[in-house]
């Protein structure tokens, strides 16, 4: 992988970004039930907000990964995928990772019907934002 000194702070900065956000999510709208989600509207606003910055911030992290390794997207999805190969993420870690774009235009757009998804999607593939987290971390040191 590339050395990532001309982005370094940027990435680093973005990383502390999505790590925040996902606290917040974790701490605040994780247990929500899609009852409770579909009754407050504020909550919707706070969750759908939360979850849509850290997918933001990642798909903005992918960007500086595949720029730095000069390497094209033609998408956010592309931009995901090709950081997840990037990362040597398996195959289906991959796949997962570029959904978030898709899911991402869902909460910017404000496609009711799909929204709790996003946020149940963001929910449990947690883990797998963290351990992107984590290589990048590392491949900066």
């Amino acid at each position: 992988m590339a050395d990532f000194h001309y982005a370094r702070g940027r990435i680093i900065e973005t990383i502390n970004f999505i790590a925040l956000e996902m606290a917040e999510f974790e701490a605040d709208y994780a247990g929500i039930t899609k009852e409770q989600y579909h009754a407050d509207r504020k909550l919707q606003k706070l969750a759908d907000r939360t979850v849509e910055n850290a997918i933001t911030a990642l798909i903005e992290l992918a960007g500086a990964l595949l720029s730095e390794a000069e390497i094209q997207a033609d998408s956010y999805a592309d931009a995901l995928s090709k950081a997840g190969s990037l990362l040597k993420l398996t195959p289906e870690e991959t796949e997962i990772l570029s959904r978030f774009a898709s899911h991402r235009n869902r909460l910017a757009h404000r496609y009711l019907n799909f929204r709790f998804e996003v946020i149940g999607h963001f929910n449990k593939n947690i883990p797998l934002i963290k351990k992107v987290l984590k290589l990048i971390l590392n491949a900066e040191k």
